[in-house]
């Protein structure tokens, strides 16, 4: 796949092609990022999800969660593990800027808002140009509380109600 990958300029310009005018509608959001994803190679469609996956697991941090007047430390405390998932998606399809400045300082982390949908543009990119279901995990693992140094406790982490082996491993928070 490294042969044919999708470059970091190409993803983000399927990102770009996302029409906002269309907001209501996420199909008609990124219907002109499917298109043109899916004018590519089927190792670039699978480039382009592996990309996103990793993106994704660069923002699924503590830091980047503390976002929406949520203490990652205090593990009694509710994280949605969909919601900041969903909310780091939206922060990928704001484009290349905008995931930049996000990353490198959490605190522009989005309030209330996500876009979900992202997660399946390879997919829909896929089916359009085969025909077939898109059958491709990406190696990274987006979801959140994967990113285990992101996660990392802190000397102010305390354990708690979401921290226990009680909670489902996928939305339990590391303590």
């Amino acid at each position: 796949m490294a042969k044919q990958a999708l470059s970091e300029r190409d993803f983000w310009a399927v990102i770009a092609k996302f029409n906002w005018k269309k907001t209501g509608d996420d199909d008609e959001v990124m219907a002109p990022a499917v298109k043109l994803l899916a004018s590519k190679t089927e190792a670039q469609i699978k480039s382009f999800q592996e990309q996103l996956a990793q993106k994704l697991h660069a923002l699924d941090t503590r830091e980047h969660a503390r976002h929406d007047e949520f203490d990652p430390d205090d593990g009694d405390q509710y994280l949605s593990a969909d919601g900041f998932l969903y909310t780091r998606c939206c922060v990928v399809a704001n484009g290349a800027r905008f995931y930049g400045a996000c990353l490198k300082n959490p605190k522009k982390m989005p309030h209330d808002k996500e876009f979900e949908s992202i997660l399946y543009l390879a997919s829909a990119a896929w089916e359009a140009k085969t025909g077939d279901e898109f059958d491709f995990a990406s190696k990274t693992d987006f979801e959140t509380f994967a990113n285990e140094k992101g996660w990392k406790p802190t000397k102010k982490t305390k354990k708690g109600t979401f921290t226990s082996k009680h909670v489902p491993r996928l939305n339990r928070r590391p303590a």
